[in-house]
């Protein structure tokens, strides 16, 4: 395995799962977890990376405080975690930053900030800023305010996008297994993929969904989703666990690797295929369908 991309990567997006933020539901923040996730930040901008961190646990940070033991079912409840949990989660983010000197921010995105082509330029620019003034963006979905329309659904997918947004060298996601197997972990057997090739190699495996702490909303359909969106735009993804996060991007052939796609897409294709949101039908004639499947042309 070829882990130069890793070591060598220079704009590297990070994110961290809800479930290795706080445990189990309804658990504090871990602090030491938020410790270590920002040490592996640090690690990166010393070695000379511009670092993006996409952060879950808003959410999950908030149900302490307000008494609840469960993620809620119901959106409103949702969005008063949000609140509550998303200013405790970024003051401790600020806390620890600052142990290294490091100056960080707060970006909070929806579907709009990316599915709108002007916002999704402006949300671009400011990201561009803030990683030539080398500051790191703490990047979050706004689920305060998000409806059930307009949200991501999962930092997973968040995190790919902004891979793409910020044209990044590497995505790294950091959850509670450390890498992806040929079937559930928990089952006798279960085997580590050390690398993938292609998306479509892994097609037949069966994914779980989200952890068993029951705090977060991705799981690892989401992840294979979200190498899938950054592969296709050149861009390789590591899936590891906090735990080993630091001997990986150090070169460490642990967790799982997926190599970018050889030819990249042109980033309006991208933005068309991952980003915006199709509505209405498109009906083609005769010619068109051979314009495109014989001769290769866009419509």
């Amino acid at each position: 395995m070829n882990r130069i991309e890793v070591t060598g990567a220079k704009r590297v997006v990070i994110k961290i799962g809800s479930s290795s933020l706080t445990g189990e539901a309804g658990s504090q923040l871990n602090e030491s977890a938020v410790s270590k996730i920002v040490d592996l930040v640090a690690t990166l901008t010393k070695r000379g990376a511009e670092v993006a961190l996409v952060t879950s646990g808003a959410i999950a940070t908030g149900l302490a405080p307000l008494g609840l033991k469960t993620r809620p079912k119901d959106l409103a409840t949702q969005q008063a975690a949000a609140s509550v949990g998303q200013g405790l989660l970024i003051a401790k983010y600020n806390q620890n930053f600052a142990r290294h000197s490091i100056v960080s921010s707060q970006v909070l995105l929806t579907t709009e900030d990316v599915v709108r082509r002007s916002h999704y330029q402006n949300a671009q620019q400011t990201l561009f800023k803030l990683l030539s003034l080398g500051v790191v963006p703490i990047i979050n979905e706004n689920d305060s305010v998000g409806t059930q329309e307009i949200r991501f659904g999962d930092n997973d997918r968040l995190a790919a996008l902004v891979a793409l947004l910020i044209g990044a060298d590497l995505l790294v996601l950091v959850s509670d297994i450390d890498a992806l197997y040929d079937a559930p972990p928990t089952q006798a057997g279960a085997q580590r993929i050390h690398e993938v090739s292609a998306v479509a190699d892994i097609e037949g495996i069966t994914l779980g969904g989200a952890g068993s702490a029951g705090v977060g909303s991705g799981g690892m359909v989401t992840k294979v989703e979200a190498a899938r969106i950054a592969t296709s735009a050149g861009i390789p993804m590591l899936l590891t666990s906090l735990a080993q996060s630091d001997r990986v991007i150090a070169g460490e052939e642990l967790g799982t690797f997926f190599e970018a796609h050889a030819s990249k897409t042109n980033s309006r294709l991208l933005w068309l295929a991952h980003a915006s949101t199709p509505r209405g039908k498109l009906i083609l004639d005769d010619g068109a369908v051979t314009a495109i499947l014989e001769r290769g042309v866009s419509l």
